[in-house]
């Protein structure tokens, strides 16, 4: 199983990172995989060189992007919605393409789109039952959670979230699903078993993504409208506390953490920047300019490396996670959204 893998692979690295050999346990090829929003395509970057060896054709609206449960398939939420940016007027928006609604199913052996599974309205994010089995998808414009079996595409729940879901992730020990909602400020968290809600969770203003730390004990919402990032214990179920971010155009919106979960890495949306937060005393430590609306963003898998989707300048950046340095930028297609790092791609590795 390609999720349990990367775990123990993550857990491996830390514990010889102690031993000073941590390059040694860091796998020597990876892919980075790019969901572009405008142009509706997903760009392949080889971790191994740093270079984009692939542009796949998707369809509407790429955003959300997951591995399959084997790590052989990569799983992305496309939607026929119009783009409406913030104060746009909906009512004077195109209608909304139904027909191209769905969750793209892409080969990363032959880089080919093998399918859309249909059935849920205006995908935005998803996340995959640690079976395997079940996507968990966030509909936005309904409001609700839909859980699709990933085999025949049969809808197996639709589950009320609150409006304007965005962010699904699956907890470490994968018994639950934390959901975003934008437009009530909580998450509901979903037990992956009874596929019921357990718990709502006030967070900040505008919830969008979530990350939580290596142990499942703490969970991290970036709270974007009032830029803040909220800390639950996952066990308890409540908040224990706000990181504030300081900065007027500062808007969390993508976050992944350390291999050591000592630091949480934060795309900071509109202010341009990627911020480093130390988890212990919980305060800013440190950032970087990136790039212009940064809003996904993922590390390589031995944590030394940050890339981030800018949204605004068509690129990914890559920082160095250590020293906060860019390295450089890679133009990828339009309105990059989200970035997630997987098995190097075939077609780059050469196998």
């Amino acid at each position: 199983m390609f999720g349990q893998a990367l775990r123990r692979g993550v857990a491996a690295a830390v514990g010889c990172a102690v031993l000073g050999t941590a390059s040694a346990a860091a796998p020597a090829n990876y892919g980075v995989y790019v969901t572009n929003e405008r142009s509706g395509t997903l760009s392949v970057i080889d971790g191994a060189s740093s270079k984009v060896v692939a542009t796949v054709a998707l369809g509407k609206r790429p955003r959300g992007i997951k591995l399959s449960h084997d790590g052989k398939l990569l799983l992305v939420a496309l939607s026929g919605s119009p783009i409406a940016g913030p104060g746009v007027d909906e009512s004077k928006l195109p209608p909304a393409d139904k027909g191209a609604d769905g969750i793209g199913v892409v080969d990363i052996a032959s880089l080919k789109l093998l399918r859309v599974i249909r059935g849920v309205s205006d995908p935005e994010q998803l996340a995959v039952s640690d079976d395997g089995k079940h996507l968990f998808i966030a509909s936005e414009d309904t409001g609700t959670a839909i859980v699709i079996d990933v085999k025949d595409g049969t809808r197996s729940a639709s589950i009320p979230t609150g409006g304007e879901p965005e962010g699904v992730s699956l907890s470490p020990d994968g018994k639950q699903v934390y959901v975003t909602s934008e437009a009530d400020h909580r998450v509901s968290v979903i037990d992956t078993a009874s596929l019921q809600v357990v718990r709502r969770i006030e967070v900040g203003q505008r919830p969008r993504f979530t990350a939580f730390s290596a142990d499942g004990k703490q969970a991290f919402v970036s709270n974007e409208n009032d830029g803040s990032i909220s800390v639950i214990d996952t066990k308890a179920g409540a908040v224990t506390g706000t990181i504030k971010l300081e900065g007027p155009l500062t808007r969390p919106v993508g976050l992944v953490a350390s291999p050591d979960g000592k630091r949480l890495f934060v795309a900071a949306g509109r202010s341009g920047n990627l911020l480093v937060i130390d988890l212990v005393t919980r305060k800013v430590t440190g950032q970087v300019a990136v790039g212009p609306r940064p809003w996904g963003v993922d590390r390589s898998p031995d944590g030394s490396l940050l890339y981030t989707a800018n949204g605004s300048s068509n690129d990914v950046s890559i920082v160095d996670a250590a020293t906060l340095k860019l390295i450089t930028k890679l133009p990828v297609g339009e309105g990059p959204w989200a970035a997630i790092v997987g098995p190097a791609p075939k077609l780059a590795s050469g196998k």
